[in-house]
């Protein structure tokens, strides 16, 4: 019985280390890989704020899209984010002021302010894009920090739509555990976001 237990645990622990480094290579390499193709709308995913300010996390996403932004002005852009707990207005909200605060025109920004996740994030979105535009096959660039491109671009896939990343940096203060919280975030949505 020792025996038995003792394969099985040596097991467990060798199909997690495989999983850990199979995921964080998927991490690594879509985190790494920025996208040129031609696309039709950019969705920047929100992240926290402190009060109405972007936290460091969420600042470096909207730095790395209102330069994309400024780069390709035919593009539109959905901000999406809701109301967290601790914070005074949506995430949306605060997105679109330091985008227009910095150059990009008003009318370009489309605004989600009700999602809570990464999920509803590109499934409120999506349903946005589908009723203001209705074409099918939409090429999507999503803005988000490096360690996150790969799950969003994984739930994007099973929502429908053809997903390419704006990797934006990742603050060093937050960077070993933004690695290690999404291998986790990674199983998770593999198992229950569909």
């Amino acid at each position: 019985m020792k025996s038995i237990i003792y394969k099985v645990s040596i097991s467990f622990i060798i199909l997690t280390i495989l999983s850990f480094l199979l995921i964080h290579g998927l991490i690594f390499t879509n985190g790494n890989k920025k996208s040129e193709a031609k696309v039709d709308y950019l969705i920047i995913l929100g992240a926290r704020l402190y009060g109405d300010i972007p936290a460091p996390a969420l600042l470096e996403r909207l730095k790395t899209s209102r330069d994309y932004l400024i780069e390709n002005k035919d593009i539109k852009v959905i901000v999406s984010g809701g109301q967290g707990i601790d914070e005074l207005i949506p995430e949306a909200h605060a997105m679109k002021k330091y985008l227009v605060d910095n150059g990009i025109e008003s009318d370009r920004i489309i605004v989600e302010d009700k999602s809570t996740s990464t999920y509803e994030n590109l499934l409120y979105s999506l349903e946005i894009l589908e009723e203001i535009d209705g074409r099918e096959n939409l090429r999507i660039l999503i803005a988000t920090n490096k360690h996150h491109i790969f799950r969003a671009k994984l739930i994007a896939k099973r929502l429908g739509v053809e997903p390419y990343g704006l990797p934006a940096k990742i603050p060093p203060s937050i960077l070993v555990k933004s690695y290690m919280r999404e291998y986790f975030a990674v199983i998770k949505s593999l198992m229950f976001d569909r």
